[in-house]
């Protein structure tokens, strides 16, 4: 049976706020800077891995507030998710790397222009797991925008080991770090398959010493 997105994504909206706002976010340094190549027009893409997207989707309603857009699953449940970013103040462009993608790039692409701040799961929707695929790189070359790694690392959290990102749940009233990485310039003069693989595993490197050794 089929679930009406319309049905429930109140209630969940409801739990989602209630849970990330119980959680205290601390910021490690980066977003000062983030907000000032913003407010000088530049425009700023974060890369985050898939398994920390219900941490960084929660401290972007804390602390960014309506300035972001990110891509959404052209998917059935991707139809609740975008309902439920858009009722906390998300921008959602529909798509994935697996179906719509050059269409979602093109609507974050819009937001950003709009001065929104654009976010990629970068290894998502399916995997392999920590692998960048090539959406973030084109869209910062094709923007000139800012690339900037964010990792958090909640102190309590549930890990679905079997998932294929791990995906964390952060628990409820942890304590949750947020880093923020050295943005990363695409300046190749064209995009090319080499570009995007050598640009891609550049990020996946930023993507890794931005979160610090426990």
């Amino acid at each position: 049976m089929r679930i009406n997105p319309s049905l429930i994504s109140p209630a969940l909206t409801a739990l989602y706020r209630a849970w990330v706002r119980s959680i205290r976010y601390d910021d490690q340094g980066g977003l000062r800077e983030t907000e000032a190549a913003l407010a000088s027009g530049r425009p700023v893409l974060l890369a985050i891995w898939h398994a920390e997207l219900f941490a960084l989707t929660g401290y972007g309603l804390c602390r960014l507030y309506n300035r972001v857009a990110t891509v959404v699953s052209d998917s059935r449940d991707g139809e609740i998710i975008a309902q439920v970013l858009e009722r906390i103040g998300y921008g959602t462009a529909r798509g994935s790397s697996t179906r719509g993608g050059l269409k979602a790039i093109i609507a974050l692409k819009r937001h950003m222009d709009q001065g929104r701040i654009g976010v990629i799961t970068v290894d998502g929707p399916r995997g392999p797991r920590h692998k960048v695929k090539d959406g973030a790189v084109y869209l910062a070359h094709k923007t000139g925008a800012l690339l900037i790694p964010v990792r958090s690392r909640p102190s309590a959290k549930y890990v679905f080991e079997r998932s294929w990102d791990q995906f964390e749940l952060p628990r409820p009233f942890c304590r949750c770090p947020v880093y923020f990485g050295n943005p990363l310039e695409i300046v190749a003069e064209k995009t090319t398959p080499e570009m995007l693989a050598r640009e891609g595993q550049r990020l996946e490197q930023a993507l890794h010493a931005t979160l610090p050794p426990e």
